[in-house]
């Protein structure tokens, strides 16, 4: 409990002593307890008693500091009985703020209390204390700032929250009154016109819309361009049109089935899940550029996509001025609750490697989640409990008031620019139907329903509450309903008279469609050249080796260094040497690198080293930081223990830098099925939902070296089922070079597609993985295939083995050790798009052999199922595996060891 916290309930004299101790001593104190005193709030306070006399009674000063104690209470928990739900009443959440709970009693309200001074109110009666903090902290709107350790934070919210606040100007209110009518009447003109159609309605959470529109506003009016907006399927049609500025025409034509899909890419997705992007003009004559990023049904999955697209843009066109990009990520209260990704994402915030300044979190709290009440859906009061943990203050409102809900979000909106912090705000409101439009709530929620079926609409009570005020006439909303829905009812007339043409039509259009979708849709990977001069690349990784004046490095990495040094004057490199030279050389032709994940500055298995630190100081040092005047950016952040979040932020990341090279990494292979919302939905699918290229790189370590089920494999597998459309690249190679090379293709590529690769483990230091300065020579490229025949003019071939990976050089040395002459090693290095063409054609070459395809992988695993699919010419192949298995690999050294002999024996029998 920080010291804020522990005012309210503490002892005033033990209080009152800790402070004198401060004034004599502040090192005396923990930091929590200075840092509270060392805000004016107490200082004021304590003054203030001071000058009512020490003098006073004793029992005069308990009830000053009873009074302070009160007032902090209300600041702490005022917003557990604050008026935030427009439906029902709210829990008794035991705020504690009764007279007694402070020894205070009715016959103190008329007198006046020093403490009155910090609310400005210098000896105000007890009476006008209450009424003031109860107008301010109990009202529609519920302040949850008192957990925040920064002072200045906390003081800033209070000073804003407790200030006497103008009235919103007539201006604000006829814009608040246009949003709402605009967001009622589409949802009810969709209603009406597409009766039992899925849209996930905004309707009880209109106010949503003109939240969004007053932030977006209120943003740009303190510099910000771009707006980038993460959302669920809830409200998204009615953002689309109201916010982001999708033309009605295009929402009908989804509606009406008459939209023409654009299959080029493959499958498409429902309207409720696409994005869109667009510039809009402000209210405040500002034009700013607005993206709803496309979504899947997995709700919060977005969120660290949202934050990855924003900081790129930070980092390539703001300059990392966080004020000019504005994250918005709208959460529901069960996903928000439930969903984990939402904490892995907030714990990213203050991270070197993954900031983007702030973002503000509009939670439409509809109190339900599909059938499930708030009460089963949590264990905390909030649904925003997790602000606490990451010092964020929360702002719930209730959705029924949008007066309230605009200052809010103003308040809201300026915190996060004047922080760059992020801010909860969460509006508290209802679901008008069920889950969809098709599903009856009434089963699980009758009473509730009941409720809301008679509950106006929050622009009907907007409108009457301004006509009785006199500020607008009476039948200015319904003229304004009117109107909005004339011009709707023209735009679907218009979509129903000039139809888009239909592709499905005509029986001979869809026969043509569906075989477009069964084609690949990019040209084949092909083999553009990304090799260099040698002697380029021996002066450039000597660069990589070089450390500034005065910089420590550990004897270790000196050794370590000396090694690749040699390796380099003999003209070979090793895995990690090529790896950095493919960096290298893309940073020095302007092409930024950034690569994170867990341990990637040294590398897992410590074989990277592309973060040195100083011995001494422990400062860092990037090797790549410094090779020449004008080279692209190298970023390299070791993440926190998050992959699913981390993953999302990356691939968000590279959606905004498709000529930069961004490269996750996991630790194992195997953990990154921890991320496997972000590969199914994103990576392996977003090309064909949502027409949305990624050049991201998984680098995912993979081998069967004995070390268990949990660190051999990076499920081969699962990725190679779910290519298709030519969605991703697939490559386990084999070779350094070949490995620089790949990742040289990656931008030379004139697209863009996600490459995921099995990076080796043992391979790193396997003395026979090197690769000759001349393979990365000018005019070499990446080789899919490596034939690997003996030597020997006029050899007979007898056995030819396909295999992929690192098991080739068990195979190896099983023929040099039999030396065995007539075997071909043939190393597929990438799978897919799978280069069944040169394999065939070697199969015509040698067409008499036995052909073996070999896996260190268990059968039901690895590339083996899916290469059967690729090769059916070949009927007479021959799959040698491991038994097939429910885990991974086996948990004991010694067996794996006894199955990779048979493996071995299979391939070559005596």
């Amino acid at each position: 409990m920080n010291a804020h916290s522990y005012i309210s309930n503490a002892d005033p004299a033990y209080i009152d002593s800790l402070y004198r101790r401060f004034l004599q001593d502040p090192q005396s104190l923990d930091t929590g307890w200075r840092q509270f005193f060392q805000g004016v709030d107490y200082a004021r306070r304590f003054d203030s008693i001071e000058a009512s006399g020490r003098a006073a009674q004793t029992g005069d000063l308990d009830r000053e500091f009873a009074v302070w104690r009160l007032i902090d209470a209300y600041r702490g928990r005022g917003h557990l009985v604050s008026d935030t739900n427009p439906i029902r009443p709210r829990k008794d959440r035991q705020a504690k703020l009764a007279l007694s709970d402070f020894g205070l009693s009715e016959g103190n309200l008329d007198q006046p209390f020093s403490a009155g001074s910090s609310l400005n109110m210098q000896g105000a009666s007890l009476q006008a204390l209450l009424e003031r903090l109860q107008a301010i902290y109990c009202g529609k709107t519920g302040y949850e700032y008192a957990h925040i350790e920064s002072v200045e934070k906390r003081l800033w919210l209070q000073q804003r929250i407790e200030s006497t606040a103008p009235d919103l100007s007539l201006d604000y209110k006829k814009r608040i009154l246009h949003k709402l009518n605009g967001a009622v009447v589409f949802e009810k003109f969709l209603h009406t016109k597409y009766v039992g159609q899925k849209r996930f309605s905004l309707e009880g959470g209109e106010c949503t819309i003109p939240a969004l529109d007053f932030i977006i506003d209120r943003a740009v009016q303190s510099g910000t361009e771009e707006v980038i907006i993460g959302m669920a399927h809830r409200g998204r049609l009615n953002v689309l049109a109201n916010i982001v500025g999708k033309t009605y025409d295009q929402i009908f034509s989804e509606f009406e089935g008459t939209s023409l899909p654009d299959l080029s890419f493959g499958s498409g997705d429902v309207k409720y899940h696409l994005g869109f992007s667009s510039q809009v003009d402000t209210p405040s004559g500002k034009r700013v550029q607005i993206k709803l990023a496309p979504n899947p049904s997995h709700l919060e999955a977005v969120d660290p996509v949202v934050l990855g697209l924003a900081r790129a843009k930070a980092d390539l066109l703001y300059g990392s001025e966080y004020d000019r990009i504005l994250p918005i990520l709208i959460h529901g209260d069960a996903a928000l609750a439930g969903q984990g990704v939402v904490y892995e994402a907030m714990q990213m915030s203050h991270l070197d490697g993954y900031s983007t300044g702030g973002s503000i979190h509009f939670v439409i709290n509809n109190q339900i989640g599909f059938t499930t009440d708030f009460d089963d859906a949590r264990s905390s009061v909030y649904c925003t409990a997790l602000a606490n943990a990451l010092q964020v203050p929360v702002f719930h409102v209730n959705g029924d008031d949008p007066e309230a809900v605009i200052r809010a979000v103003l308040l809201a909106t300026d915190y996060r620019q004047h922080f760059n912090d992020d801010v909860f705000v969460d509006m508290v409101c209802y679901r008008r139907h069920g889950h969809n439009e098709g599903d009856d709530p009434k089963f699980t929620q009758p009473r509730m329903y009941q409720v809301i079926q008679s509950h106006p609409n929050v622009r009907e009570l907007y409108g009457r509450q301004l006509a009785s005020r006199g500020q607008i006439e009476a039948e200015m909303a319904k003229e304004m309903e009117q109107a909005y829905w004339n011009l709707l009812q023209e735009r679907l007339d218009e979509v129903r008279q000039r139809p888009l043409p239909y592709l499905y039509q005509e029986p001979e259009l869809a026969w043509r469609a569906l075989k477009q979708q069964a084609t690949p849709v990019l040209p084949a990977t092909g083999t553009p050249q990304t090799g260099l001069p040698k002697d380029f690349l021996k002066g450039l990784f000597e660069r990589t080796l070089e450390t500034p004046p005065g910089f420590r490095v550990l004897p270790k990495l000196q050794k370590i260094f000396k090694g690749w040094q040699d390796l380099a004057n003999s003209g070979q490199a090793d895995w990690a040497m090529a790896e950095i030279l493919a960096y290298a050389s893309l940073l020095t032709e302007g092409k930024n690198i950034r690569l994170s994940g867990q341990d990637v500055m040294r590398g897992t298995f410590s074989h990277r080293h592309l973060v040195l630190f100083d011995e001494h100081s422990n400062a860092p040092y990037v090797r790549l930081a410094n090779l020449q005047d004008g080279q692209g950016r190298c970023f390299v952040y070791n993440s926190l223990l998050s992959e699913n979040a981390v993953l999302g932020f990356e691939y968000g990341y590279s959606l905004s830098s498709p000529d930069q090279l961004v490269l996750w990494e996991a630790q194992f292979g195997d953990f990154a099925n921890g991320a496997q919302v972000v590969i199914d939905q994103f990576i392996v699918s977003a090309q064909s939902k949502w027409n949305r290229m990624s050049g991201m790189v998984l680098l995912l370590p993979h081998g069967y070296d004995g070390q268990g089920p949990e660190h051999s494999s990076a499920r081969l597998e699962r990725f190679l089922q779910a290519c298709a459309e030519s969605n991703l690249i697939v490559a386990n190679v084999s070779t350094p070079a070949n490995f620089f090379h790949l990742l040289r293709r990656q931008l030379a590529l004139p697209y863009r597609r996600p490459l995921v690769v099995m990076s080796p483990k043992s391979l790193l230091r396997h003395p026979k993985c090197l690769s000759p300065f001349e393979e990365m020579d000018a005019g070499t490229q990446f080789q899919e295939l490596i034939h690997d025949l003996p030597s020997g003019k006029g050899k007979t071939i007898r056995t030819v083995i396909l295999c992929s990976g690192q098991v080739y050089y068990d195979l190896l040395a099983r023929r040099e050790a039999t030396a065995n002459s007539d075997t071909a090693l043939v190393r597929v290095e990438q799978l897919y798009p799978f280069p069944k063409a040169n394999i065939l054609r070697l199969h015509k070459r040698f067409g008499n052999a036995r052909w073996v395809w070999c896996q260190e992988e268990p059968a039901n695993m690895g590339a083996a199922a899916f290469a059967r699919s690729q090769l059916p010419e070949i009927s007479e192949l021959e799959w040698i595996t491991r038994p097939e298995s429910a885990a991974s690999a086996v948990g004991h050294k010694k067996i794996h060891d006894e199955q990779l002999k048979v493996l071995l024996d299979r391939c070559f029998p005596q």
